[in-house]
């Protein structure tokens, strides 16, 4: 099956992945802006990823403006985010980006990554910064408040090559 990777990565991670995604596949993997210049006619599966910036895929509505034309096509989104894979709002923030209609088009995975503050953009770092503050200053702050507040107060790296396996499933 002919198969593209398409990837938007502000820190890293998401590239990590569509990398691995397409090293594991075969696949010819581009950044979004190199995508975005290309026909995809050819490609049997597209693959989308983006990173999660609260609850949101980054730059999701070049994919979905697109999910009608590729009508025939396997389509599938991965999102990376900096929260472990058994977070139990993963779920529902994915399939928050998607309609009904858009949803039965369409397979979402979530790949942990982590933080890079140092690779992150000035706007990104001081919004992170800000909620952690405001995290940290929360009272009553629930288990995973306190585990969330703990983990995002510096970079951290939780990818890793088995978050694509259900990816690589579903494209057989």
């Amino acid at each position: 099956m002919k198969t593209i990777v398409i990837y938007n990565s502000q820190t890293g991670f998401t590239k990590r992945y569509a990398e691995w995604i397409a090293e594991a596949t075969g696949a010819d993997c581009l950044e979004l802006s190199a995508a975005k210049k290309i026909d995809l006619t050819p490609y049997e599966a597209i693959i989308f990823g983006g990173w999660a910036c609260a609850g949101s895929i980054s730059k999701l509505n070049w994919f979905k403006g697109n999910i009608d034309k590729w009508a025939d096509k396997k389509l599938i989104v991965f999102c990376v985010g900096g929260s472990p894979i058994n977070n139990p709002d993963i779920e529902t923030a994915l399939k928050r980006n998607f309609n009904e209609s858009e949803q039965k088009k369409v397979k979402t995975f979530y790949c942990p990554g982590g933080f890079n503050y140092e690779k992150m953009s000035t706007p990104s770092k001081l919004m992170m910064k800000m909620f952690v503050k405001t995290l940290k200053a929360k009272n009553d702050k629930t288990e995973a408040e306190e585990t969330m507040a703990k983990m995002i107060s510096s970079s951290y790296d939780i990818s890793d090559k088995k978050y694509i396996e259900p990816i690589l499933q579903y494209l057989k």
